[in-house]
């Protein structure tokens, strides 16, 4: 069975309930899912074994959260090239934080990335559980799971 790890910084808990719908669509895919605060991560070693990854944050003030901005440089350490990975996060004026990720992910990780980072205002917003189950199922596919 395929793995896949979510690591989220969340201030009010909409990222994280976006990561949660995230692994729902993981989930219905048949793909097993470890969610994880930021700070819970506490070495490189912490990110091996999965096949996917989905890192998130909030936008505030414009930046991501600096656990996240942290936990970025440990993740630098992993060898994640060429796997598959996505980003995502709740904002409120701009949004910027997800795709600060993304460009992380896929620049200077190099990963096999979905198309685009997934932003929401909240996780039960303009369709934001669909979009976020959707993304889930869409790394699924990524990883070469089909249902």
């Amino acid at each position: 069975m395929s793995k896949a790890l979510i690591v989220y910084s969340s201030r009010t808990g909409q990222t994280k309930a976006i990561g949660e719908l995230i692994a729902e669509g993981l989930r219905i895919a048949a793909v097993d899912v470890t969610m994880a605060d930021v700070k819970d991560i506490k070495k490189e070693g912490d990110l091996a074994g999965y096949d996917a990854y989905l890192f998130g944050s909030p936008t505030y003030h414009g930046e991501m959260i600096n656990g996240m901005k942290t936990f970025l440089f440990l993740a630098e350490k992993a060898d994640l090239k060429d796997r598959v990975g996505g980003s995502f996060g709740a904002f409120g004026w701009s949004g910027e934080a997800p795709d600060r990720i993304y460009e992380t992910m896929k620049n200077i990780y190099q990963m096999n990335m979905v198309t685009g980072s997934l932003r929401l205002k909240a996780s039960y917003l303009g369709g934001g559980i669909a979009m976020a189950q959707d993304y889930g199922k869409e790394v699924a596919a990524k990883i070469g799971i089909t249902n």
